[in-house]
């Protein structure tokens, strides 16, 4: 009887051992998702959140400046037309997290001021801006390419990313300007994911 009890007992120990060793594979990454960085970022409102921390919902990526006068507002109204392109629905599964280039000027007030002017429904996307090194580190991760210019502006690739829920890219489009179909087609097979 003795016997018994101790092996049930050392068997109801192992299965918990690999109930535990599941939940903590769950919670790890994919190798190949950009959310190993961890990098503090400060949004149009002045709140502050690790780009780590937005693992969980299928978003759209891009980067940007808020002074830029020509492809940035062009990228914001891509982005625009690609949510329009979805069903509300769709929408509300999927947000945008724009991450500025300019560290210098663009604090919380700039991106809130172009939040306001461009008519950005900040509930769903978020302006971000971080230090300089930073910056660089996202731009890395994401393949996008920039240069500051001496005249304070930027010349940048012009792309959005679409990330799934745990990180990984699962499309890219640098057409601007207009729905690029096949862009629309990878975000619906993201969001159709459970």
């Amino acid at each position: 009887m003795n016997h018994c009890i101790r092996l049930v007992l050392f068997l109801s120990g192992l299965f918990c051992l690999a109930l535990c060793a599941q939940a903590a594979r769950a919670d790890e990454l994919p190798g190949d998702s950009v959310y190993h960085l961890h990098v503090p970022l400060l949004d149009q409102d002045a709140q502050s959140v690790d780009f780590a921390s937005l693992r969980g919902k299928p978003r759209l990526v891009t980067m940007f400046y808020a002074s830029c006068p020509y492809m940035c507002p062009l990228i914001i109204d891509t982005a625009r037309m690609s949510e329009r392109a979805l069903d509300a629905g769709e929408r509300a599964k999927l947000s945008v997290l724009m991450v500025s280039f300019d560290a210098r000027r663009d604090d919380p007030a700039a991106l809130k001021a172009l939040a306001a002017k461009r008519s950005i429904d900040t509930g769903r996307w978020r302006l971000t801006g971080t230090d300089a090194a930073n910056v660089r580190k996202i731009a890395a991760v994401l393949g996008i390419q920039y240069r500051p210019l001496d005249d304070g502006e930027f010349s940048h690739t012009s792309v959005l990313i679409l990330l799934d829920a745990e990180g990984r890219i699962a499309a890219r489009s640098e057409i601007m300007g207009k729905v690029d179909p096949d862009f629309i087609a990878a975000i619906k097979r993201v969001l159709d994911k459970p």
